[in-house]
């Protein structure tokens, strides 16, 4: 990772951690003026679900992955229902057995890209089976062209600020494990397709794609 990217993705984890610790401290300083009662408690108790999700996310999104390394789908679930407890997300991960790290982590940074084209919440479901499929449905979908358009070339010149780092990490997570990757948009929906470059030549269950179930 060049020290320009790993400059982005510090500020990026330091911007998305401020606010749910932000809003422990101040559930802390409430209860220290002896106001302290149910609605603190659970102000503070929900900001650290929040940071901890956080926390998870990034340790596989942003972390180091190798090829021999798994992790299993009901931990990056229960990240995911964590993060989308506060917000306007959902998130359907229907992968329940164990899943390379590399993988998942190609997921995770899919659906943080998309969340970027969703400004009004929506439905991210990931599915896999001899592709691994990352699809966005909302009411409107805002992508911007010049973050978009070079994903499919696994481009990351683009990439010029921390709220975009999510962008410049996915074309290098899918070049080291391999895969290909397809874009499909519309007003209301995106679309992301990772698999091996022969899959659409020989079909059936690829040996890397397939979960451990």
């Amino acid at each position: 990772m060049s020290r320009d990217l790993a400059t982005l993705v510090g500020s990026r984890i330091c911007h998305d951690l401020i606010s749910p610790i932000g809003a422990i401290g101040n559930g802390v300083e409430l209860l220290s003026m002896g106001g302290g009662g149910a609605d603190e408690m659970d102000l503070i108790s929900g900001s650290v679900g929040q940071a901890s999700a956080r926390i998870r996310f990034f340790r596989i999104a942003y972390g180091a992955a190798h090829a021999d390394q798994t992790v299993a789908g009901t931990e990056v679930s229960s990240i995911l229902r964590d993060m989308a407890a506060a917000g306007r997300m959902q998130y359907d991960w229907t992968i329940t057995g164990q899943m390379s790290r590399p993988l998942a982590r190609i997921a995770l940074l899919s659906a943080q890209c998309m969340e970027s084209a969703m400004p009004g919440g929506g439905k991210i479901t990931v599915m896999l089976d001899d592709t691994l499929h990352v699809i966005a449905n909302a009411d409107r979908i805002a992508a911007d062209t010049a973050l978009w358009l070079p994903l499919e070339d696994l481009a990351t010149e683009h990439v010029h600020s921390a709220a975009q780092v999510q962008f410049a990490l996915l074309p290098r997570a899918v070049l080291e494990a391999g895969l290909t990757l397809t874009v499909m948009q519309s007003d209301t929906t995106i679309s992301m397709q990772f698999r091996e470059p022969d899959a659409a030549i020989s079909p059936g269950p690829s040996r890397h794609l397939s979960p451990d179930i």
